[in-house]
């Protein structure tokens, strides 16, 4: 009777995983809709609802515009700073003069991604010193715990759900996610919007960071893995592969195509489904110790970290087309016009090339 609840625990992690995403995404706060939002401004200013004088003043007044000889639009910044108000920088900066050390001949993407380099090497840094510091403990402690789970589980195995299990772990296995993770660097790569070259450069630079700093923990602890599997060694290599490599993609996903609350939590919930079938199937298989699943889960959550960083540091944080994509405004300059519709990159890249 035990090894069928121990079989049946796999769909009630699942379950509970996907409930626990429901409830969340129930409670995702509820955002104005866009002509409530445009109206309530309207009112405020006394010029009407969205659509009016008041809405169109308020995007114009926002966007200078120049027509040249050909009837084009081009949309210049306001003020002193040459940027609109209220737009990003990495946004409506979009005419950026290279850095004076740059020569002429490199790509203008070359300083975010040195950006991203620094970033993502610093943070092979920090997950070595963390899992460094961590390591001492689990090799004098984790044998009195890992153990007699070891030993209960081998004793209360299916062989047929083993078998299936054996199939399901695999997507933790090294090649996996690293074919993943090119797949979905071309995927991305093509389907980005703007900064095309940052999907592949981060998800490259993840394989190359994630291997080294593995290479150097087992060679500094060398722990030997269970029965069976002496190769499982701390921190658990496949359940750090499936947080940092899948959690990146759904990021990269994430922050391109929605942006929304909702759409985080779904995210998370399927890097969530996907990491505990990992570290269950490598615990049922006896292929790591327990603690070295735990660490390794550890281990990949604290190497993704650094990577969303440098992520947002180069493209900014996402944007939310439902939040800004309400703005509906109409700019003329010498008989011709530009019809702004959100999301914001959307319009400016409306008007400078109408």
């Amino acid at each position: 009777m035990r090894r069928y609840l121990l079989v049946a625990l796999w769909p009630a992690g699942l379950a509970a995983i996907a409930a626990a995403a429901v409830i969340a995404a129930r409670r995702a706060p509820v955002l104005p809709a866009p002509e409530a939002a445009d109206d309530l401004a309207g009112k405020e200013d006394g010029t009407g609802p969205a659509g009016t004088t008041g809405q169109a003043g308020r995007d114009g007044a926002r966007l200078a515009t120049v027509a040249d000889a050909g009837g084009h639009v081009a949309a210049r910044g306001t003020g002193a700073s040459g940027r609109i108000p209220g737009t990003p920088r990495w946004l409506s900066d979009l005419e950026a003069a290279q850095p004076d050390w740059m020569p002429d001949w490199m790509p203008d993407w070359t300083p975010d991604f040195i950006r991203l380099g620094a970033v993502s090497c610093a943070g092979g840094v920090l997950s070595y010193g963390v899992m460094t510091l961590l390591g001492p403990t689990v090799m004098n402690h984790g044998p009195g715990i890992d153990e007699p789970i070891v030993r209960w589980t081998s004793s209360h195995q299916v062989k047929q759900w083993a078998a299936v299990m054996y199939r399901l772990d695999k997507i933790g296995n090294t090649w996996t996610t690293w074919g993943a993770a090119g797949a979905a660097a071309v995927c991305l790569g093509t389907a980005w919007r703007r900064q095309k070259w940052l999907p592949p450069a981060v998800l490259g630079t993840a394989i190359v960071v994630d291997h080294f700093v593995t290479l150097a923990l087992r060679r500094r602890f060398g722990r030997i893995g269970p029965p069976g599997s002496p190769g499982g060694t701390y921190p658990s290599g496949g359940c750090d592969r499936v947080v940092l490599f899948y959690g990146l993609i759904a990021h990269l996903l994430w922050r391109e195509f929605s942006g929304t609350y909702r759409g985080k939590v779904w995210a998370t919930a399927a890097v969530t489904a996907l990491s505990f079938n990992e570290a269950y199937g490598r615990e049922y298989l006896s292929k790591h110790w327990f603690t070295d699943i735990i660490s390794g889960l550890f281990y990949g959550a604290v190497l993704l970290g650094p990577f969303v960083a440098a992520v947002r540091l180069v493209a900014g944080p996402p944007v939310d087309a439902g939040q800004d994509g309400h703005g509906l405004a109409a700019v003329t300059a010498g008989g011709a016009s530009c019809r702004v519709a959100a999301p914001l990159w959307e319009r400016l890249a409306t008007c400078l090339h109408a």
